[in-house]
C-alpha cells in the first residue's frame, strides 16, 4: 500500500510505500490539484506516552477489562495516535494488578491493540504524599517503592512495562532507579514531586531520564528559585513531557518550557476517560469526585486548582501546542514522533525512514491552525480514515 501527503518536516510531497509492516520506499510525488488543495500533511504515527483512559473508558476503574483497553485503543486511532503506553495510576497493589493483567491479556488477544500499545506506564504509588505534588492521586495508597512489588506487577504485565514514575524524595527510590532501569528496558520518570536539588540530581545519576507533566503535580504555590520545576528543566539529562492541552499550563508557561528544554520536550495528553464525553460531575479513581467544565478543563471538585488529567486527545495538544508557544509544526510533530521514540529507546518508531514502522498520521491543517486527522496507519494497515464507516465497523465500532 502507499500513501501520498506533505512530510510535516521538509513541506515535499512524497509517497511512501509499505510492505509486511514496515516503509519500503519514500519517493517524490506529484499530486493531483485536488490533492494539492487539500494539503494533505504526512508525518510518522503519532505517540502518546500517558493515556489514562478515552471516550468514556476507563484503564483505572475498579476493574479493567479487555473491552476497556479495545476502545481506548480504537478512539485514539481518531485523533491519530498510533503507539500509546496506557497509564496506570496509585491504587492497590490489587486494583493496579488486575489492571496490569487486563492490559497484557487484551494485548495477547488482539495484534491490533498490542501493535499500537508499545507498553505500560506506572504513575504511582512511588510519589509524594504532600498536597499539590501528589496531585489528584489517593493519599491512602501512596507508598515508597518497592522493587518486588514492581517484580510482581511486571509479571502481570508480561514484561510490558516500559515507563515508571517516582517521586525521588520517597525512601528507597535511588535504589530503585537503579534497580529497574539498569536493563534499559523500563524508563524512569520524575514526576509528582517536591524532591530537592540533591535528590534531583541524585535521580538522573541513578538513571532516570525523563520528567512526567513537567509543570504540573506541583505546590500551587512554591519559592520562586531554586525549586523541582526549575531543577528539571535545566537538568539536559530530562527529556521533559508537558501537558498542552491550554489548561495544565499557561501560554507563556508552556512557551518558556518549550524554550527551556529545546529539542528534548515531548507533548502527552494524560487523556482520561471523560474526554468527549458533556460537562458535568463525575465520580473517578482519579481525584475522587471531578468536574468537567464546558471549556474542557477537568478539576477536582474538592480543590479547583487541582487538575484530575485532561479530557483532550494528543491532536488537541498538538495545535494548542503551535498555537500557544509560537511552535513550528515540524517542532510540535517531533514531540510526539521523533522524541517520544528516542526517549523511549524505540528506534523504529517516529520517523520518516526506509525501515522504519509503517505507522502513520496524515491530516489537514486549516487557516486557523485547527487539525483534523484524515488517516491512521498501523503497520502499514489504515485503522482509522474519516468518512470510511466500513472500516470503522470492521473495527469494531460504529460509524
Amino acid at each position: 500500500m502507499s500513501w501520498i501527503g506533505r512530510r510535516y518536516d521538509t513541506g515535499e510531497w512524497v509517497r511512501v510505500t509499505a510492505e509486511d509492516g514496515f516503509i519500503q520506499a519514500i519517493s517524490p510525488a506529484q499530486p493531483a490539484d485536488e490533492a494539492r488543495a487539500g494539503e494533505t500533511w504526512l508525518s510518522p504515527g503519532w505517540i502518546d506516552l500517558q493515556v489514562n483512559g478515552f471516550a468514556g473508558f476507563d484503564l483505572n476503574g475498579d476493574v479493567t477489562s479487555e473491552h476497556d483497553v479495545a476502545e481506548v485503543t480504537l478512539a485514539l486511532f481518531r485523533h491519530g495516535v498510533t503507539t500509546y503506553c496506557p497509564t496506570v495510576i496509585t491504587g492497590s497493589f490489587a486494583r493496579m494488578d488486575q489492571a496490569f493483567r487486563a492490559i497484557h491479556k487484551a494485548c495477547e488477544n488482539n495484534k491490533l491493540i498490542a501493535d499500537a500499545i508499545a507498553g505500560i506506564h506506572i504513575e504511582g504509588p512511588y510519589l509524594s504524599a504532600e498536597d499539590g505534588p501528589r496531585g489528584a492521586h489517593d493519599k491512602v495508597y501512596i507508598r515508597d517503592p518497592d522493587t518486588a512489588e514492581f517484580a510482581a506487577w511486571q509479571r502481570s504485565a508480561g514484561g510490558r512495562i516500559v515507563l515508571c514514575t517516582v517521586a525521588p524524595e520517597r525512601e528507597g527510590s535511588e535504589l530503585f532507579i537503579k534497580q529497574i532501569s539498569a536493563s534499559g528496558d523500563v524508563k524512569v520518570s520524575i514526576g509528582h514531586t517536591m524532591a530537592n536539588t540533591e535528590q534531583l540530581r541524585t535521580a538522573v545519576e541513578a538513571g532516570a531520564t525523563l520528567s512526567t507533566h513537567l509543570g504540573n503535580g506541583a505546590h500551587p504555590v512554591m519559592a520562586r528559585h531554586p525549586n523541582y520545576i526549575w531543577d528539571q528543566l535545566a537538568e539536559d539529562g530530562l527529556y521533559a513531557m508537558f501537558i498542552a492541552d491550554g489548561h495544565h499550563l499557561s501560554a507563556s508557561v508552556l512557551k518558556s518550557m518549550i524554550r527551556a528544554k529545546c529539542d528534548r520536550f515531548i507533548l502527552v495528553s494524560d487523556s482520561v476517560r471523560f474526554g468527549g464525553m458533556p460537562p458535568g460531575r463525575y465520580r473517578s479513581m482519579i481525584g475522587q469526585e471531578v468536574e468537567l467544565l464546558s471549556n474542557g478543563r477537568l478539576q477536582t471538585a474538592a480543590d479547583p486548582r487541582i487538575l484530575a488529567g485532561s479530557a483532550q486527545a494528543l491532536d488537541h495538544g498538538v495545535e494548542t501546542a503551535i498555537r500557544l508557544a509560537g511552535i513550528s509544526l515540524r517542532e510540535a510533530i517531533d514531540a510526539v514522533t521523533r522524541r517520544p521514540a528516542e526517549a523511549m529507546g524505540w528506534p523504529s518508531l517516529g520517523k520518516l525512514a526506509v525501515g522504519a514502522r509503517a505507522n502513520l498520521t496524515l491530516f489537514a491543517m486549516d487557516s486557523s491552525g485547527s487539525i483534523q486527522v484524515q488517516q491512521t496507519v498501523v503497520g502499514g494497515e489504515p485503522v482509522w480514515s474519516k468518512g470510511d464507516h466500513r472500516l470503522q465497523a470492521e473495527n469494531g465500532r460504529q460509524p
